[in-house]
């Protein structure tokens, strides 16, 4: 049942399986369950292994397969409920304490006057007696533009919050914010002063991470100090020591037009470029064993060295061990298979963090390895040539189309583009990526500073080719939004594409061409569904006002903000790119606009049969008379009219209120609403408001 050989890479799929479906149905019932399972599966494997001659046991071995199978599956969602914080019974959010002594986990992240940072919670305090509690908590802290509070990865803090549940996306398509802290095991946010943190002038971090973030800070010192481009000095320091720069819109946008948006998050392809410079260097250590082991120990120390002076950031250490597996099994085992190891070292990661699992970093980084050991040499075999330089050109080509082929389905699914200039993209980015490599960290070696300004040129030109590439025509296709159906009938269906041109296996090529078909299919029925759209929605914002009437692949957006505003871009942009709206006409409420089928005039909006009545500041003290019947009555800024002076004649359904209005005003509104029997909705910490309009 299982080959010696592909063990992990068998036991790795019920495993993940497991913790998916523990992650989604967390059960604290469901441990004491598992445990029984796993301890029970365990014990009975253990003595057949004993008996395993005397009763033929080999006989059974599908039977021994499937327990084996069921065992890693439980072991999976045992590893996930057990890490699963919201589960525990001392949960600080369980024990109704609002005071509490917590240590700083992460570095902090300062933006102007407000510092963002993730806190373990040690132990509440309730009418001054201490309570075991534990958690995460993510913490966001105005600090004082006079004195402000110096906070760093590892002090120890008493404070004094109320927290809030992290709230979910309110509005079609917006960034799951939810879901991604959920996946760090934070689920709990705070807004406080600084004011209301006292320091006990402990430091409680690891003494290893402490090191690497100090060695960090001191290394994005010396990159400021060498490198006088604010451009260049962002991509320096977010290319070689992981740390979060501000890149400019224009930067990250070339990167991500052209596929390479991987060259500026360091992962495995960085640590490759090291490792395959250390593999050259210690050359001279390859004649036997011993001396292997030893060029294995410095290579392994060296790596780990760079993935220090990275601050330990997650991507590095993840790749960090993923190489550190892969040529520890070349050395020291005569026979290695390379999917056996890739297994391995997913197994180790999940094992101990479970939800490592929702990190798209992990699952593209994990992909793209498998792609290059599965794929590439299949498609390097597909042209030969006696050029050497010809040779490696295509070599690197069938490297960059493994990679891009089989991340493909995750990263339209994800990130809803397609770079299609990728291909040329990545062969020029390879060179510069190596020599930005191995320029960056020389940088860093005393008495080498003289390389800076080679090293800054380099970054300069390699940004100004992305960005000519970026402009080019048709240099991505962009608003590709598939839901989770498709993607999994693409991910099948190239799957079995791939196998059955490998294989040379019709059945597998009839079956991938029918799965496409399905998936084709389901486009089909998108793309009618867009061109027969026709609704409106009401977006959830903090302080502004947006609507969308939508018709087709055209939308009348009714909004105070504008195309470069964060709001915009974070909370409106994705609804309309997910509904493939190509033409938006930007107006104010306060502008009377008249349009195809969409009329704005004297407080009154029509579009199609649906009309509304405009309640704004301008009609402060002032009555509305005459008979007209309205879908809704949309209130906004601030507006102190008396709802009392509209004429009987006058109805409406639905009153919609939005964020520019302030909360004791939407209480107010809200209570004459519905004490008049009138439906009323509320925009502001709510799901965006749908009218759904037929043709």
């Amino acid at each position: 049942m299982f080959k010696t050989e592909y063990i992990f890479a068998r036991i790795l799929l019920p495993f993940i399986l497991g913790v998916c479906i523990f992650y989604y149905f967390p059960a604290l019932t469901s441990v004491k369950s598992l445990i029984i399972i796993v301890f029970t599966i365990l014990t009975g494997l253990l003595f057949l292994n004993v008996v395993y001659k005397k009763y033929n046991v080999y006989r059974y071995k599908g039977t021994v397969g499937f327990l084996i199978y069921i065992f890693f599956f439980s072991l999976g969602g045992l590893f996930c409920l057990l890490k699963n914080e919201r589960l525990k019974q001392n949960y600080f959010a369980n024990t109704r304490c609002n005071q509490f002594k917590v240590w700083v986990n992460s570095e902090p992240q300062q933006n102007h006057d407000i510092v963002r940072l993730k806190v373990e919670i040690l132990s509440g305090y309730r009418k001054d007696k201490q309570i075991n509690a534990s958690g995460q908590l993510l913490l966001n802290v105005k600090l004082d533009s006079l004195k402000p509070l110096m906070i760093k990865y590892g002090d120890e803090m008493m404070i004094s919050v109320r927290y809030t549940e992290i709230e979910p996306p309110h509005n079609p398509a917006e960034f799951d914010f939810k879901a991604w802290l959920a996946s760090q095991h934070i689920y709990h946010q705070a807004f406080i002063d600084q004011d209301h943190m006292i320091s006990t002038k402990n430091n409680v971090g690891n003494p290893i991470k402490k090191i690497a973030l100090s060695l960090r800070e001191r290394q994005v010192a010396k990159y400021r100090s060498l490198i006088k481009s604010d451009e260049a000095f962002a991509v320096a320091s977010t290319l070689i020591l992981g740390y979060r720069a501000d890149l400019s819109k224009e930067t990250l946008s070339a990167y991500s037009k052209t596929g390479t948006i991987h060259a500026l998050s360091v992962s495995g392809a960085h640590v490759a470029i090291i490792y395959v410079i250390l593999n050259f260097i210690f050359f001279f250590l390859n004649n036997n064993r011993t001396l292997r082991i030893v060029k294995l120990m410095f290579i392994c120390t060296l790596i780990w060295g760079y993935a220090l002076m990275t601050g330990l950031s997650p991507s590095v250490v993840r790749s960090a061990i993923m190489i550190s597996i892969l040529i520890a099994a070349k050395v020291l085992s005569k026979k290695t298979n390379s999917y056996n190891v890739l297994a391995f070292s997913a197994f180790c990661q999940i094992v101990y963090n479970p939800f490592l699992i929702w990190d798209v970093g992990f699952q593209l980084s994990y992909l793209a390895v498998f792609g290059l050991i599965y794929l590439q040499p299949k498609i390097y075999k597909l042209l030969y040539t006696d050029s050497g330089w010809l040779d490696k050109l295509w070599s690197l080509t069938s490297m960059s189309l493994a990679a891009q082929i089989v991340t493909f389905p995750l990263s339209i699914y994800y990130f809803h583009q397609f770079p299609l200039y990728f291909l040329f993209a990545n062969l020029f980015i390879t060179i510069p990526l190596i020599l930005m490599m191995y320029l960056g960290i020389a940088v860093l070696i005393p008495s080498f500073g003289f390389l800076a300004p080679v090293f800054e040129w380099i970054i300069n030109f390699t940004n100004a080719v992305l960005n000519w590439i970026a402009n080019l025509p048709y240099a991505s296709f962009s608003s590709i939004w598939i839901d989770l159906p498709e993607f999994v009938l693409l991910t099948c269906s190239l799957g079995m594409f791939i196998y059955a041109l490998t294989k040379l296996n019709k059945r597998f090529l009839f079956g991938s061409l029918f799965l496409f078909v399905c998936y084709q299919l389901l486009l089909l029925r998108d793309d009618l569904m867009v061109f027969q759209q026709r609704k409106i929605i009401f977006f959830s914002l903090r302080k502004n006002y947006a609507a969308a009437f939508i018709d087709g692949k055209q939308a009348v957006l009714v909004s105070d903000l504008n195309r470069e505003d964060k709001n915009y871009t974070f909370s409106v942009e994705p609804a309309l790119a997910q509904l493939q709206v190509d033409k938006i006409h930007f107006i104010s409420l306060k502008k009377d606009t008249v349009l195809k089928r969409f009329v704005s005039n004297n407080n009154q909006i029509a579009f199609f049969q649906y009309k509304m009545l405009l309640v704004g500041e301008d009609l402060n003290d002032k009555e509305i008379n005459g008979n007209a019947s309205f879908s809704s009555i949309w209130i906004s800024g601030n507006t102190k009219f008396n709802f009392a002076k509209i004429h009987r004649g006058i109805t409406y359904k639905t009153a919609i209120i939005d964020a520019t209005n302030k909360d004791y005003k939407i209480r107010i509104f809200k209570k004459e609403f519905e004490n008049n029997n009138i439906d009323v909705y509320v925009l502001k910490k709510n799901k965006a408001y749908l009218v759904q309009l037929s043709r």
